[in-house]
């Protein structure tokens, strides 16, 4: 451990309850900027998107099982995307995916669906889930519009000339980003109401909050870059 600052008790009692001040006022302005999201305008689709899933063929509004409220995770895979092979998952989407299958019966309960969608033949992504020991759904967007349309696919064109990615031009894009799009079922009609992209994925990614608890934090200050550290969760040694 690097050195650090000792005290007595009392004197961390007194730092740590003006922190918890400045905690409380996150939490707060959190609550609010969760009201702001849910406030957003919705977007009705007009656009008809399939997916080829475990049990066929189904359009975006069956992908909701049932309930109101649907998370698409677009999970960047090896078919055609900046990862390091046609049959592995990208490493950060895997990190991300970690989190999932835990959260799915609560989701569930709650009217929220939550599935992952890629630009991979079927086989390929349940193969790599098989790997992973992962159960949530997985469903193949290739051949679709989708990721394309919700901005974290990108054409020749729009590689080579730049697109927008989380709100912004961006100069070279690649072929695929990460990102999560949110929609609603209201009377037969799907409506896109939210999407997240870049760091704002981080917010799926408990294990950050666990480091940001710990002493040493995220410690990627010294690291070539952030995600340097990152391996799919079966290549840790």
């Amino acid at each position: 451990m690097t050195q650090h600052e000792e005290a007595t008790r009392e004197e961390w009692l007194e730092a740590r309850r003006e922190l918890l001040e400045r905690e409380k006022e996150l939490t707060h302005r959190r609550d609010e900027l969760a009201r702001e999201r849910r406030a957003l305008p919705w977007v009705r689709l007009d656009k008809d998107y399939e997916f080829e899933t475990d049990e066929g063929r189904k359009p975006l509004a069956e992908l909701f099982d049932g309930r109101s409220q649907l998370l698409v995770y677009h999970f960047m895979f090896g078919y055609g995307g900046r990862v390091s092979s046609d049959a592995e998952g990208c490493t950060g989407c895997s990190f991300v995916a970690d989190h999932f299958d835990g959260e799915l019966p609560h989701l569930n309960a709650r009217d929220v669906t939550l599935v992952c969608a890629s630009i991979a033949p079927l086989d390929k992504l349940n193969a790599y889930k098989q790997r992973m020991g992962w159960k949530f759904p997985w469903v193949s967007s290739l051949g679709s519009d989708f990721n394309y349309d919700f901005g974290v696919a990108f054409t020749e064109a729009q590689q080579r000339n730049g697109a927008e990615y989380n709100y912004r031009h961006i100069d070279d894009p690649g072929e695929q980003l990460p990102g999560m799009s949110v929609f609603a079922l209201d009377d037969g009609a799907v409506f896109h109401t939210y999407s997240v992209y870049g760091r704002g994925v981080e917010e799926l990614m408990g294990t950050y909050r666990l480091f940001d608890f710990s002493p040493r934090g995220r410690d990627e200050d010294d690291l070539p870059r952030t995600d340097a550290w990152w391996r799919r969760h079966d290549e840790y040694e």
